[in-house]
């Protein structure tokens, strides 16, 4: 269906005479910015943070287990039951925590590339105005593309690292 209506707006534009199409790779332009430095630093220390403490956890059931298993049959039913009831408490809290860490890692990942990748959008936007491009296509990942075949020559990225200020690497 979207490939259908792909062609019907390519062959309207093309019959108008002003087809022009072009693409880029937004997660190569992010790599780019000098800002993604940042955010990378800070993701990798909130997950540092969220390791050390999962770590903590960890040890304190390793801990724990290990007395259990050292002690459980010198101890009385009620004692290794108590005992036994705890452990189960602390590996349902360490793995809620574990998927509550994962989740605040993709939210602060979100929250950190937002604005950079609103100002790549803006950056494509303006690109293609000011190059009367009619389509920029995001050329993706192996297997990703939503693009299958391009020429070299339409290749934005470099457009619109200049426009955000970055000086594009040597080819």
């Amino acid at each position: 269906m979207i490939a259908i209506a792909l062609t019907a707006i390519t062959f309207g534009a093309a019959a108008q005479g002003n087809l022009k199409i072009g693409y880029t790779t937004p997660d190569y332009i992010l790599n780019q910015l000098p800002e993604a430095k940042q955010i990378e630093a800070d993701l990798k220390s909130r997950e540092k943070v969220l390791q050390n403490q999962l770590q903590a956890k960890y040890k304190e059931f390793e801990t724990k287990m290990a007395d259990y298993q050292s002690n459980a049959a010198t101890w009385d039913e009620l004692i290794r039951a108590d005992k036994e009831q705890e452990l189960n408490a602390l590996n349902q809290s360490l793995q809620k925590f574990q998927q509550e860490a994962e989740q605040a890692i993709r939210k602060k990942q979100e929250e950190l590339l937002k604005p950079a990748y609103e100002k790549i959008g803006k950056a494509i936007e303006d690109v293609a105005k000011e190059n009367g491009y009619t389509h920029i296509f995001n050329l993706g990942a192996p297997g990703l593309d939503i693009l299958l075949y391009a020429r070299e020559q339409d290749d934005v990225t470099n457009l619109i690292l200049k426009k955000l200020g970055v000086t594009p690497p040597a080819e």
